[in-house]
């Protein structure tokens, strides 16, 4: 929570170095980020652009259901699913919660439409981070966006005004936020492409929120940027984000953010006057994040292993659920995903072996449960990813979404 500034104020950029840990200590980190660069190629490589529109969809869902937690303001995943059918709970804090889920959904994929047609210089550039800032809260009434104070508004997309402190951190001077912003920027910017980037990439997330730049939000566009980022760089295709491996080591992320917020600590910790230790170990934990959950995606888009899931939920469907989804669509829907592709409906039922009357039956009936999607009533069939299939589908992804489900 932040309040008024009780520390000496940071008005001049240089005060925010280092920007990147030394060549010294950056050998380990570049290591860990070739890494992750050959694991997330080896994952683009399972799903292309675009496909799985329902995955996609559920994983824009998990993203902002884990960011707002790290915040304390999530709200349950049935209660989210609720709000994108436009069904808002009658409890004025639990609609407030749903909306900003939604805010958040409609942010990242807005982001994720564009970011192939953005250069590096835009996606580090401190109008960028104002319009992440606009596009989210811009999205919300002006009821939701009451300060902490009771009496302020947030403005979208605007800087704050006043002096702020963040635990023991104290916040740069609002009237040099602009200096602050064109130096973080510039700075990353000009890094070069590769394992480098992906330091600045981590690095650039702890900086900015340093920098405080809003009267609130900020963390929530630190990570909504980081996820831009990466997706930028080409990495992530859409299809992991480390938003999911910070809620799940919270008190990690929190600790080593504040390690990082630390003055430097003697002659060994750099030579800028923040701690280059807590910056390396702050860079270090955010790749090896992005890691776990690159290496946990790739396992669950495997071929073999999603079919075998795949015919766990049909059978649950079959003998628990009743309401006509049958074992013999497995072949189908499996290769739905295995193509990551479309079929005509004829195509589809012509899968399914069960002759006209019951293959249209059972494509009704698939659709009917969302484990199919189409966006006519005789349009083209594609994969569903419903919440109550996550279970069976990408177990252990969204743990309390499985439980709702």
């Amino acid at each position: 929570m932040e309040k008024s500034q009780p520390f000496p104020l940071f008005d001049h950029p240089a005060q925010m170095e280092p920007l990147l840990p030394g060549e010294q200590r950056a050998g380990p980190l570049l290591e860990q980020a070739a890494d992750l660069i050959r694991a997330a190629e080896r994952l683009a490589g399972q799903c292309r652009p675009g496909a799985l529109a329902g995955l996609r969809r559920l994983l824009r869902a998990m993203n902002s259901y884990y960011s707002n937690k790290i915040e304390g303001q999530h709200t349950l995943p049935l209660e989210l699913e609720q709000a994108l059918r436009n069904d808002y709970s009658l409890d004025a804090d639990k609609a407030r919660r749903q909306r900003l889920a939604v805010a958040h959904m409609a942010t990242e994929q807005s982001l994720e439409a564009r970011w192939a047609s953005w250069t590096t210089q835009d996606c580090w550039s401190a109008q960028m981070v104002r319009d992440i800032h606009q596009n989210l809260f811009a999205r919300l009434p002006a009821a939701d966006r009451v300060l902490s104070d009771g009496a302020s508004v947030l403005e979208p997309g605007a800087w704050r005004t006043r002096e702020v402190s963040v635990g023991r951190h104290g916040a740069p001077a609002a009237r040099s936020l602009p200096d602050f912003l064109a130096r973080w920027g510039g700075f990353y910017a000009g890094v070069r492409r590769g394992e480098m980037q992906l330091l600045a990439a981590a690095a650039a997330h702890h900086r900015l929120a340093w920098i405080h730049p809003f009267a609130d939000g900020n963390g929530r566009v630190a990570r909504l940027h980081t996820h831009l980022l990466l997706g930028q760089m080409g990495l992530t295709n859409g299809m992991w984000s480390p938003l999911r491996g910070f809620a799940r080591t919270q008190e990690t992320y929190y600790a080593r953010l504040a390690e990082a917020d630390a003055p430097r600590a003697g002659d060994l910790d750099g030579r800028g006057n923040l701690s280059e230790q807590g910056l390396v170990q702050w860079v270090g934990y955010v790749l090896a994040q992005c890691l776990d959950q690159v290496q946990f995606m790739a396992g669950l888009l495997d071929l073999q292993g999603m079919q075998e899931r795949m015919a766990a939920c049909l059978s649950y469907e079959q003998s628990v659920v009743g309401q006509g989804v049958r074992l013999e669509a497995l072949r189908a829907l499996h290769y739905l995903f295995a193509t990551q592709s479309e079929l005509d409906r004829a195509d589809f039922k012509a899968m399914l072996s069960l002759g006209e009357r019951l293959a249209t039956a059972q494509v009704s009936a698939l659709l009917k449960r969302g484990l199919l999607e189409s966006d006519s009533p005789y349009g083209r069939l594609r994969l569903g990813v419903p919440l109550h299939a996550l279970r069976f589908y990408f177990p252990r992804l969204w743990p309390e979404a499985e439980a709702a489900g």
